[in-house]
């Protein structure tokens, strides 16, 4: 039951990112929640996460992610952790780019008896010096997309 409930609210986040609503993505962060950006930007609160969010898609054509979840598991009643790896297909494209594969955690915790996200973090997963593993990496990735 917690794995099917963490896994849908990143997937939702997910869902909201690829159809541009920062909105929708704002919405699933608690209202001190945090986002750490590919580039590392630190983005706090909801309320700045819809405002970081929204003139990046109003004003660019943005990637959209496919990922694949490697765990969830619980830190406590009310706290849970969701590690995924993610790659992004460039707009008017088909196959992933591994330039900016990545890492992604994510970290919910129950507010008012719904889970909301605390944390996302998005690491790049350049593996410097190891072309077998991004490889490795967009090959998983790109399973998931062919399914």
């Amino acid at each position: 039951m917690l794995e099917s409930s963490i896994t849908a609210i990143y997937h939702n986040l997910l869902e909201a990112w690829n159809n541009k609503s920062a909105q929708d993505m704002a919405q699933l962060f608690s209202t001190d929640g945090e986002m750490i950006g590919f580039d590392g930007s630190q983005i706090n609160g909801s309320e700045e996460i819809f405002s970081h969010l929204h003139p990046i898609f109003e004003h660019h054509q943005t990637a959209s992610f496919v990922s694949k979840v490697r765990s969830v598991r619980s830190l406590g009643t009310e706290t849970a952790m969701l590690r995924a790896i993610a790659g992004m297909v460039p707009p008017g494209q088909s196959e992933i780019n591994p330039k900016v594969n990545t890492h992604h955690t994510l970290i919910v915790v129950k507010e008012n008896n719904d889970w909301k996200i605390q944390l996302f973090q998005n690491t790049p997963a350049q593996f410097h010096g190891r072309p077998e593993l991004v490889e490795q990496m967009t090959e998983e990735l790109r399973e998931v997309l062919n399914n």
